[in-house]
């Protein structure tokens, strides 16, 4: 469906049932709560059976419920509150088992990521993160832990990486303004989206540099600046940002960029080994066995 949910709602409303009627109205009130229930709890909450929910759905084009939840959940998914966010969970969630939900739904995560991330993509990154004069990798906020571990690894492997996951004012410019075509900027933002993130891209593609974008959606607004994007699912309505599926796409970018530069990477590993074992930094390279 090309229309927007509440698009199409109000322009079919006026040949809806008693029944849709009653769905239409609950969508287009309390759409933030009615994208995370099952088809039955929509329908015992308005006064219907979940078979008119599924009808509706269908009535409006969608193949099937779990399509217009979707739908619903793609409307929400960068404009929850914090306060909106706890208040779904606690409907999701109330009375269970929150480790088994969470990782559940942590893996479920994994999964659509696998699905839905294009492979070419992907292997475009890489290469041109690998023939990039300096890798810039931006995010800010609760992605900003992304960055630092990315960061960390791409530090030991490449000569030139800059890590920007705080900023002012000013500081984005004045941290990316030597950014040309010669580099890459890998930029990291999820819901709720960060205005930060999408001015330093945008100030990075203006400049000509690659832009790798890894977010969640292909409709991210960061997404629309990039070159090649990454897509990582973290869609939990929580206060907290489920970052589990993201921090796997990385390892996924280290180890293809590792395999990529086998003998380079080889090299300064072996250097860095060197070092570590000299001054003693991993506690089983310590030749006497004491502690500290």
């Amino acid at each position: 469906m090309n229309k927007n949910l509440l698009t199409r709602i109000n322009e079919m409303k006026s040949g809806f049932s008693k029944g849709q009627r009653l769905i239409a109205g609950f969508i287009t009130e309390h759409y933030d709560k009615a994208a995370f229930m099952t088809a039955a709890k929509l329908g015992n909450t308005v006064g219907v059976s979940e078979s008119t929910v599924v009808r509706f759905a269908t009535e409006l084009g969608y193949d099937g419920y779990p399509k217009m939840q979707k739908a619903m959940q793609e409307m929400i998914r960068d404009k929850l509150t914090s306060v909106q966010r706890i208040e779904v969970t606690q409907s999701r969630i109330s009375g269970g088992n929150v480790l088994e939900n969470v990782l559940s739904k942590d893996i479920e995560k994994i999964r659509r990521t696998i699905e839905e991330t294009s492979k070419e993509d992907f292997e475009n990154a890489v290469n041109a993160i690998a023939k990039a004069r300096t890798i810039y990798i931006f995010a800010v906020r609760s992605s900003a832990a992304l960055a630092s571990f990315l960061g960390y690894y791409y530090s030991l492997i490449f000569e030139n990486v800059k890590i920007i996951n705080n900023y002012g004012e000013t500081e984005i410019y004045e941290k990316l303004f030597r950014i040309s075509s010669d580099d890459v900027i890998i930029g990291i933002s999820f819901p709720r989206y960060s205005n930060a993130a999408i001015q330093a891209l945008t100030f990075a593609k203006r400049r000509g540099a690659g832009v790798i974008a890894l977010t969640d959606s292909a409709s991210s607004p960061i997404a629309a600046v990039a070159d090649h994007v990454l897509i990582a699912k973290s869609d939990m309505a929580a206060v907290v940002d489920s970052l589990v599926a993201p921090l796997s796409m990385i390892n996924a970018l280290i180890v293809a960029t590792v395999l990529r530069m086998d003998d380079e990477v080889k090299h300064t590993f072996g250097m860095l080994e060197s070092i570590w074992e000299e001054y003693d930094v991993y506690q089983n390279n310590r030749k006497d066995g004491g502690a500290d």
